[in-house]
């Protein structure tokens, strides 16, 4: 019988989360898996909940299933399983049908995807929170026609995460809005990563600290002006211990990060944009930096370990959650920035008060800061975020805290590419006058290429000839 609300395909973690969430806010879910054995397993597992679930052997029998307009969600890997999977429900479905890609999807495709579906309905929705958020509301970025998100809004806020009862799920523009908003998260989250790491290693490294004291460190830090997610997680993988070894789980972890590459595809688009995005930046190159164990290693052998250990009292917790913070202030800043810049180059009026909104629960860099954040940029959206009133109150109390760790990392061999490029960002964005003149000297001199002289005129030339 067509009964279900909805459609759901891809049963990976993910997935099968997601499913679980529709169906425990009362939404019966029609589901499908390449592989029948999985989607029976998923069925057979669900509990009280397998009564809202419809499992399917084949995707005319998915179809079937859902009521009319049918709505079906994808979870499938992101590339050219989402064109494939496309292709093999287009000719099962009507025009006035909905496709959703909710995976990991790069906005270009998700553009190129709305173009190519013509007058088939589709969304490309970000979703943010990993495993427990798809499972128990999850931050929902929505891309597409508005009357699209419209008609299954109902469903998507209700599988949210809620900030204080309001749904942390809305539209966030045409096309691939909903996709482009997700990277850039997803960007903030790898600087805000790489900062929380640069700082645990100051406390182990240079500051001897043992991991019990890390996660103290981090866990008071959690109470404060730093509260959020990954703060909180950050203390707890410290505090964990290897249950094979008896040892600190972190000291049993090898030191090479991965990456999906959402990082990547931000950084590379903030470039197409001119959007300044440092501490982004600096982040995923040092995941780069941190697969190359062998050359790292040998770099060691060649040039010996960096001295590292502060001096005693060098530098205090305090001031290093300082430093954090200013850091932290300084990635959102340019995370902020690039998006208001996509939204004028794409003309997506991307609202971003309401990004900082949905961001507040149920996504990975939730954090108590995105409440401010959220005002502030009601309050002059068109305002660097560093500028506004009360974060830049806080980056005048903070922002020596950054330099003075910065600088004592630099002098003992600390690496902080992140937080040291958050420190140069500011550093630039309150310099009325820098020295890209010479650089404009330089290109005019082998180049003639012109510059613009203090005294007014475009296209002018220096005296150094030909």
């Amino acid at each position: 019988m067509s009964n279900a609300d909805i459609g759901l395909i891809g049963l990976g973690t993910m997935g099968a989360a997601l499913a679980l969430n529709i169906a425990d806010n009362g939404f019966d879910v029609a589901v499908w898996n390449r592989t029948t054995a999985t989607t029976k397993e998923f069925h057979a597992t669900a509990g009280d909940l397998a009564a809202r679930i419809t499992p399917t052997d084949t995707l005319e029998e998915l179809v079937s299933a859902l009521k009319s307009p049918r709505t079906i969600i994808l979870m499938v890997p992101a590339g050219q399983a989402v064109d494939d999977q496309i292709a093999a429900l287009r000719p099962l479905l009507n025009d006035d049908d909905m496709i959703i890609d909710a995976g990991n999807a790069n906005f270009h495709d998700t553009n190129r995807r709305v173009k190519e579906a013509g007058k088939l309905a589709f969304l490309g929705i970000g979703v943010s929170g990993g495993e427990e958020g798809a499972r128990f509301g999850p931050s929902i970025m929505g891309g597409g026609k508005r009357a699209y998100w419209d008609r299954v809004a109902h469903i998507l806020t209700a599988i949210s995460a809620k900030h204080k009862d309001a749904p942390c799920a809305t539209w966030m523009g045409e096309e691939g809005a909903g996709h482009f908003v997700k990277a850039v998260h997803n960007g903030i989250e790898y600087a805000d990563m790489q900062m929380i790491a640069e700082v645990y290693g100051i406390m182990r490294d240079g500051l001897g600290l043992d991991h019990g004291k890390i996660a103290e460190t981090f866990a008071a830090w959690d109470k404060g002006p730093l509260r959020s997610y990954l703060i909180e997680i950050s203390g707890k993988v410290a505090a964990a211990t290897d249950p094979e070894t008896d040892q600190p789980m972190l000291d049993v972890i090898v030191d090479a990060a991965g990456q999906k590459g959402t990082g990547r595809w931000t950084v590379i688009e903030a470039q197409h944009l001119a959007a300044p995005i440092p501490a982004i930046e600096a982040a995923v190159v040092a995941r780069n930096l941190s697969s190359q164990k062998a050359a790292r290693a040998a770099g060691e052998d060649l040039f010996g370990a960096a001295p590292r250990h502060l001096p005693h009292d060098m530098l205090s917790l305090d001031t290093l959650e300082q430093a954090l913070i200013a850091g932290k202030i300084l990635c959102y800043a340019q995370g902020f920035g690039m998006i208001a810049k996509a939204s004028e180059a794409f003309g997506w009026s991307l609202p971003l008060p309401a990004i900082a909104e949905v961001w507040r629960a149920g996504c990975i860099i939730r954090s108590d800061m995105l409440d401010d954040m959220a005002s502030a940029l009601r309050d002059n959206a068109d305002q660097n975020l560093m500028m506004a009133p009360k974060f830049a109150n806080a980056l005048k109390d903070t922002h020596g805290a950054l330099r003075q760790v910065v600088a004592q990392a630099a002098l003992h061999g600390l690496a902080l590419p992140a937080l040291s490029s958050g420190l140069a960002y500011f550093d630039a964005m309150r310099t009325a006058r820098g020295t890209a003149n010479m650089i404009q000297g330089q290109r005019d001199f082998f180049g003639a290429h012109g510059f613009a002289r203090v005294d007014g005129g475009e296209g002018h030339h220096g005296p150094w000839g030909a």
